[in-house]
Parts: structure tokens; sequence; C-alpha cells
């Protein structure tokens, strides 16, 4: 199970809260996936989305780390660097206030969607949500963010 799935939860894990915490949070879900083995059940579905549902759940417990990193982004001086890294810290800091400004479900939806590349049944499987809920928090998402950043997504 680890050899087949970890990467992918690895970079999933590491997009939302960094390499360092994404390996312990990663190394967290297989030790509750093996403990809580007798609940998965694989006619709801493939493996891969109960592990992201651990993961994302994980997740969730560092929420404060990852709202402080994001602020952090945001709290970067333009002043402070030059040229096109000032450019990247602007545009860091936007995406940042914008994922910032996300419910919780929403964003688990859309990193779900846009990192780990995960369909819409996979994702309801994933946080245990109906697939409606899905679709309609990732197209309010996707809105959100869109008219945060100022063009599509």
């Amino acid at each position: 199970m680890f050899d087949r799935y970890a990467r992918e939860l690895l970079r999933y894990a590491t997009h939302r809260v960094g390499e360092q915490i994404a390996e312990d949070i990663v190394a967290q879900t297989f030790l509750i996936a093996y403990e809580q083995k007798a609940r998965y059940d694989p006619s709801r579905g493939a493996m891969l989305p109960w592990l992201y549902g651990i993961c994302t759940n994980l997740l969730r417990r560092h929420r404060r780390d990852e709202i402080r990193a994001l602020k952090a982004i945001e709290g970067l001086r333009p002043d402070t660097v030059d040229g096109p890294t000032s450019d990247r810290v602007d545009a860091q800091r936007l995406a940042a206030r914008a994922l910032a400004a996300l419910s919780r479900r929403q964003r688990d939806v859309l990193l779900l969607y846009a990192v780990a590349e995960l369909e819409y049944a996979e994702i309801a499987a994933a946080l245990d949500i109906p697939l409606g809920t899905v679709q309609s928090t990732l197209h309010r998402a996707r809105a959100r963010v869109r008219a945060a950043l100022g063009g599509p997504l």
C-alpha cells in the first residue's frame, strides 16, 4: 500500500503544508490506515480516495500552520526583493490571500482537484460528502479564486 500510494499522497501534502510536515502527515496517514484497515470498504471505491480522506483530515489538524504560512507569504514586503523575484512574491501573496479566503471545505475540494488531480467521485469519497456537494463547492471555490486573481482558473 505504501509503495503504491505514498508518492501521490506526498505530492498532495507537500503542496498543502511543505515537505517536512508532509512527510510526517503521509507517515501518519499510513499508520492510521493500517490501524483502521477494518473500516476500509472496497465497495465504496478505490483505496486511494480513502487514503486521501485520511490525509486531508490530518492536514485539517495542521490548518493553523497552513494559514500562518499563507499569511507569512502575504506578509512579505515588496521592498525587500527586486525584479522577477518581486513579481513572484506578489503572485504568491495574491494566491495565498485567495486560498486563505476560502472555507475549509472549498480549499480541501479545490486542492484535491487541482493538486491531487482526483475526479469528482474520488473527492466525494475522500471527504465523505455527496458528489453534488463536490461539484458545487468546486464551482464556488474556483469562482472565488478567479475573482481574487482577476482571471480564468
